[in-house]
């Protein structure tokens, strides 16, 4: 009874990591050990703001075996657990103690290639128009995109795969990213429209990965673009522009030819510009010309800025580990540790 009430006491809901009130009955030395890793657990969770879920979770101790081993109810064996909490508690301080003096990485930096995608979604809500963004992959236009999302009002970004190529699965990709419920399938493109509308003239739709929609889906937005002027921006691969972005890419039969005539901005982009790199160095303040030499040669190889950006936070670590300063070499060492072609 006293483990159950203690487990219920201690929800994720409730739990406030106090001190434990009472002490198990265990030799000195286990007792030792579990005061430590008690009061270590409870300053990392209070730190972290975890919850014992969390904890649980990355401890691998069941929630209510931990939850009674911290509040000294545990039946079972103390040491067999205390090990447990020991071993998370040691992975804990040890990525601590890899992250601590690393250089903040910096946050979304508008490149030049940025701005380009971030001026085809002003237009399109703006006026409101259709726009057709193609980029290479790694070059920034999903964090391009979820920063417009996230700074501009009546924006929303709305992530495709193939599970929604389908025109309903695309609705209900929608509804839940504008937080709209209808239980009546047939009137959710209608539902969407009505709070596209609400918000007034200048919404704009972000589809991403827009190059798994099949054609009827696309011809919904249509719909919405026609019927309550939303605007809508279409981002994916070199498919969408040739489904899309090519003015001899759809015919009349194809059944697109209405969409197409409605795109007003198109942009096929396959290749980060040197003003694109010029900005990430100038984020993370590497001034070194042989380091920023390097990078420009990184980010011309497949995955560009993503993989310059993986490349920059790996070199970080390994100047770190060194006490040194990043320079080229720990860059070169970074590329070749994620198995990149040598670099020259």
């Amino acid at each position: 009874m006293a483990q159950a009430a203690t487990s219920d006491k201690t929800s994720d809901n409730r739990h406030r990591w106090e001190a434990p009130e009472a002490e198990p009955p265990l030799a000195a030395e286990a007792l030792r050990e579990w005061r430590e890793a008690v009061e270590r657990t409870r300053a990392i969770a209070r730190e972290g703001d975890l919850s014992l879920s969390d904890v649980a979770r990355k401890s691998g101790v069941p929630v209510p075996t931990l939850s009674a081993w911290y509040s000294a109810s545990y039946n079972g064996s103390y040491p067999n657990i205390t090990r447990r909490v020991q071993r998370w508690i040691a992975s804990h301080d040890e990525a601590r103690e890899a992250l601590m003096g690393l250089p903040a990485e910096p946050g979304f930096v508008e490149t030049p290639t940025a701005r380009r995608l971030i001026e085809a979604l002003i237009y399109a809500q703006t006026f409101p128009e259709f726009s057709v963004v193609t980029m290479g992959a790694g070059m920034g236009k999903t964090c391009a995109a979820r920063h417009y999302a996230a700074t501009r009002p009546h924006a929303y970004l709305v992530t495709m795969r193939p599970s929604t190529a389908g025109r309903h699965a695309m609705l209900q990709e929608l509804a839940m990213a504008l937080s709209v419920s209808e239980a009546n399938p047939a009137r959710l493109d209608r539902s969407i429209g009505a709070k596209l509308q609400r918000n007034g003239r200048h919404t704009l739709l972000i589809i991403d990965e827009a190059q798994n929609l099949v054609d009827d889906a696309v011809n919904q937005l249509r719909y919405f673009n026609d019927e309550f002027g939303c605007g809508i921006a279409l981002l994916g691969n070199e498919a969408v522009y040739r489904r899309w972005g090519s003015l001899g890419g759809t015919s009349d039969k194809d059944g697109l030819a209405q969409v197409q005539s409605r795109i007003g901005l198109r942009i096929l982009q396959r290749q980060v510009v040197p003003g694109d790199v010029e900005a990430i160095l100038d984020a993370w303040g590497i001034e070194d010309a042989e380091t920023r030499k390097l990078a420009h040669a990184i980010a011309r190889r497949p995955g560009a800025l993503r993989g310059l950006g993986k490349a920059l936070k790996l070199a970080s670590m390994l100047a770190l580990g060194g006490g040194e300063a990043l320079g080229a070499g720990h860059l070169r060492q970074a590329w070749a540790n994620r198995g990149g072609e040598e670099l020259r």
